[in-house]
């Protein structure tokens, strides 16, 4: 039977390196062990990464050339787009178990040991040298790139206590204290932010890219690692905090670009499949328009003039506005004492925390102030999604037919206010939008069907939305939200409009 056919629960036993010899076993790179899994995934027609939404056309094939060519890798891309993620997930594509010899710090094969310690056990006991198997999750090793970060840490440093203790001179190999590097022989390292490493740094990996020797205060070392190369990295850092060293980018066979999810359906998949929703938070009934908000807000944040387009817009926002939507609906649920309730336009107070958390602001956003920067940016994603659902307002009010809003605007130009507060009982919240004159037939005659839930949701979507259309003021409260007049608002000193006419 050959080595590779031996069911793992059997390979396990194997205990000798006698016994190893036996059973077909021959020596294999981690390369090569990455680029046979991946070509058994493709032909069986299975997933390689599960999970990573939106990569299907770029990223994921990309990255599967890379390891078809056994290359080292460097994902490119803005922060929240999966790299260390996707890193991370190529260790399903090692094999289950390796064998090493027992107690080698270098995960040394049997077959072809490379420590002293490794050399030094075979030679004395032959076919009976003790050998363990390591699993796949055990292979791999990561490291977040700092300037802190030494040449000692990476690649190892002399140990005078070793040297001290052993009675052996500085030129010997088993003084020696291995980093993280020689320690992920027969693995995959992944170094995250490589151009925060400072240029020092980077240049020790020179050798073990290309020649696989390693140098440690002047004594060289022949060690030929076996390893598979991981980096990751910002473009936002080759200017403001650093650089990858040419000669090190030039040793990097393959850089992939990673990207943000380019529409509201794959951004959905993401937040819902990462988002922590809490079992009584399944009784929250949730529109799809909500969840297209959701994401639409992370779309308008990357093209507002407010927010550094390079630092870039994480996935992590709209995990984190979609987790606090649904506790602004559970906190008014339990505040009321029902057991159950819907999300409302007015829960997207909610998500600003999530919002001035996560994006970085120019110097005009910095002017503008976080919260109403986040505050605005709400008021796009819905403007946005507006005219998905209704028809334009500016247009029906150049145009002369049939307006269907004149009669909800008219309503408010008697002088007519709504407080929508954020904490409203379910009863309270109905009640208060059925009020409207208009409001329930407009979201009838477009969007027929619709069940209690959805159509109240569309009710208050249908004010937000005029608001930011410039047909009614919406003014901020402490406590809610409150829709009058346009018109009367704009002669009142007291009143704050909060709308965003771009």
């Amino acid at each position: 039977m050959n080595y590779q056919d031996i069911p793992s629960d059997k390979l396990t036993k194997i205990h000798t390196l006698g016994e190893l010899k036996a059973s077909g076993y021959q020596p294999k790179s981690v390369k090569q062990e990455l680029r046979d899994n991946l070509i058994q995934r493709l032909q069986n027609k299975e997933s390689v990464f599960e999970g990573i939404w939106g990569y299907e056309e770029s990223v994921i094939p990309d990255t599967e050339r890379a390891l078809l060519s056994m290359h080292n890798i460097i994902f490119l891309g803005l922060r929240g787009q999966a790299k260390t993620r996707m890193a991370r997930m190529m260790v399903e594509l090692l094999d289950e178990y390796i064998p090493v010899i027992k107690d080698a710090e270098l995960n040394d094969d049997p077959l072809q040991p490379l420590s002293h310690y490794g050399k030094a056990t075979v030679e004395e006991h032959g076919d009976k040298t003790p050998i363990d198997w390591v699993h796949r999750s055990e292979r791999y090793t990561e490291k977040l790139a700092t300037p802190d970060v030494s040449v000692a840490d990476l690649i190892g440093d002399t140990d005078p206590i070793k040297a001290a203790s052993l009675k052996l001179p500085y030129s010997d190999e088993r003084v020696i204290h291995y980093g993280l590097v020689p320690r992920s022989h027969r693995g995959i390292i992944v170094i995250n932010e490589i151009p925060d490493l400072q240029a020092r740094n980077q240049e020790a990996l020179f050798n073990i890219l290309q020649e696989g020797d390693i140098q440690i205060r002047g004594f060289r070392v022949r060690l030929p690692l076996d390893i598979q190369f991981v980096f990751t990295a910002n473009p936002e850092d080759y200017t403001n905090r650093g650089s990858i060293v040419t000669p090190l980018k030039d040793r990097i066979d393959s850089q992939i670009i990673t990207h943000y999810p380019r529409s509201i359906d794959i951004g959905r998949k993401i937040t819902d499949q990462e988002a922590n929703v809490k079992e009584p938070q399944q009784k929250i009934t949730l529109t799809e328009l909500a969840k297209d908000l959701v994401e639409q807000i992370a779309f308008e944040a990357r093209d507002s003039e407010y927010v550094d387009e390079i630092s870039g817009v994480s996935a992590r926002l709209t995990i984190s506005a979609y987790e606090n939507l649904l506790s602004s609906a559970e906190r008014r649920m339990l505040i009321n004492s029902e057991k159950n309730t819907l999300i409302r336009v007015s829960d997207f107070v909610g998500v600003i925390p999530s919002i001035t958390g996560k994006v970085e602001l120019v110097y005009e956003g910095e002017q503008e102030g976080p919260g109403i920067v986040a505050h605005n940016l709400v008021g796009k994603a819905i403007r946005t999604q507006f005219v998905e659902y209704f028809p334009n307002p500016e247009d029906k009010r150049k145009q002369k037919e049939r307006n269907p809003y004149r009669k909800i605007v008219n309503w408010f130009g008697e002088g007519n206010e709504v407080d929508l507060l954020t904490d409203l009982s379910n009863s309270e919240y109905k009640k208060l939008l059925k009020s409207v004159p208009g409001l329930e037939n407009l979201v009838d005659e477009y969007h027929k069907g619709l069940n209690e839930s959805e159509k109240l949701f569309m009710m208050e979507f249908a004010l937000h939305g005029l608001a930011e259309y410039s047909q009614l003021s919406k003014k901020q409260l402490t406590s809610g939200t409150q829709f009058k007049d346009l018109l009367s608002s704009m002669f009142s000193m007291s009143d704050y409009d909060e709308e965003d006419d771009d």
